[in-house]
């Protein structure tokens, strides 16, 4: 029994049983945290070995690079019809069928197996329409679950949760696909992960709808809005800054690990200790961080990642890898939950008290990918090889771009 007191004290910490009634998580609030648990235990498996299947497969940096692309592109039209689904039906429609459409991706890859690398352009564009459904659903009910006195508390506990669930996700991916032949252990690791998703699907269904009647897509509207409210603007802005950076390492670091250690599991295992780093983090957050405290907790965090990619100016080595993943472990979960409840805070700005939120979302979903193709763009155009000088440099100015974001979400600012 002693030996579970931690992870006891840890549920009553996530449970909020010593807070004040205010800060407590409702419980919509737990059901979607274990939804979206589930979801990323699948993702962690399948997404993390993906990018590397494909690279397994071609030996090719340009094909993993424009397969990312292209999701990058669809996504925000995704969000953009997912947005009107939910406010013309609801969030959780959107956002059980971006779940949906993700597991049959995955059953598609399945089914294709070798074949994935000549279909990657479809691969890529049902991709990106599943992930903008799913995550314009999840976004929206974030908003909805929390309230301004927990939500600080709620996407904290969300990164612990989502990162806890993707500890054992690389692990077992690894092992499995290390003592398995060939390419067959990639096939198990993306059943699995299908059957992940099915299961966070049948839980969704424990969130109810809510019914609207202010069901109008204000979205044509937006560019007005930004006009008006330069503070949100700006916000908008730091998530481009923000995807410039994101661009990249959701897909490079597992590769240049690989290359260093030759090994999946191996790539697995390090990927359970920086997702051990991003839970500690995210639990510090949770009990520590201050609403007023956002510049701080940027400028700290944007140095630390300028610190780590500085190091692989000196050479893309295990070492300076390895430095640099434990840095972004760290500061990357203290910037995006900070960015994200400031921006839920705009959000509680604009006009029309709230009914906003969707296309809020939607917009800032097109930042972060617009972000995202532009560094994409840069990498296939300077830096196509793994030994390129370009590599590095890209890194490490996306990463000094970052203290772009201490200008933009500045609250002394108006608008």
């Amino acid at each position: 029994m002693r030996a579970l007191q931690p992870v006891f004290q840890i549920w009553q910490a996530i449970k909020g049983a010593a807070l004040p009634p205010e800060r407590k998580l409702g419980k919509d609030a737990v059901t979607a945290l274990i939804i979206h648990s589930c979801f990323q235990f699948g993702a962690s498996m399948s997404g993390l070995f993906l990018n590397l299947y494909l690279w397994r497969l071609t030996h090719d940096l340009k094909v993993n690079a424009a397969y990312n692309l292209i999701v990058f592109i669809i996504t925000p039209f995704a969000f953009a019809a997912g947005g009107w689904m939910a406010k013309k039906k609801d969030r959780m429609v959107t956002y059980r069928l971006g779940i949906v459409m993700i597991a049959i991706f995955y059953l598609s890859v399945i089914l294709t197996q070798e074949r994935v690398p000549d279909l990657y352009v479809w691969f890529a564009i049902c991709n990106g329409i599943a992930s903008g459904f799913y995550w314009v659903g999840y976004l929206v009910l974030q908003y909805d679950v929390s309230t301004e006195a927990n939500r600080i508390r709620f996407l904290a506990i969300n990164m612990v949760m989502f990162n806890s669930a993707g500890l054992a996700g690389p692990a077992l991916a690894g092992f499995v696909i290390q003592h398995n032949e060939g390419l067959r252990g990639y096939i198990f690791i993306f059943t699995l992960a299908f059957v992940m998703f099915v299961i966070a699907a049948v839980i969704s269904f424990r969130i109810p709808m809510v019914s609207s009647h202010h069901k109008t897509y204000y979205l044509k509207l937006m560019g007005l809005v930004m006009h008006r409210s330069r503070r949100w603007f700006l916000g908008l802005c730091s998530f481009l800054v923000l995807g410039l950076f994101q661009g990249i390492m959701l897909f490079l670091p597992n590769i240049l690990l690989f290359q260093a250690v030759e090994r999946e599991d191996w790539v697995g295992y390090f990927g359970v200790g920086f997702s051990s780093l991003t839970v500690a983090m995210g639990y510090a957050i949770s009990r520590m961080a201050q609403k007023e405290n956002v510049r701080q907790y940027v400028l700290f965090s944007t140095t630390g990642v300028v610190i780590g990619a500085g190091l692989l100016l000196f050479g893309v080595e295990l070492w300076s890898v390895m430095i640099f993943m434990i840095l972004f472990s760290i500061c990357n979960p203290l910037a995006v939950n900070t960015l994200t409840s400031y921006y839920y805070r705009l959000i509680g700005t604009l006009p029309l008290k709230g009914q906003l939120r969707v296309e809020s979302v939607v917009m800032r979903e097109l930042f972060l990918n617009t972000g995202r193709v532009m560094s994409l763009l840069l990498f296939v155009v300077f830096s196509i090889d793994l030994d390129s000088i370009g590599l590095p440099l890209i890194l490490f100015a996306a990463a000094v771009l970052q203290y772009l974001l201490v200008l933009f979400i500045s609250e002394k600012r108006g608008g």
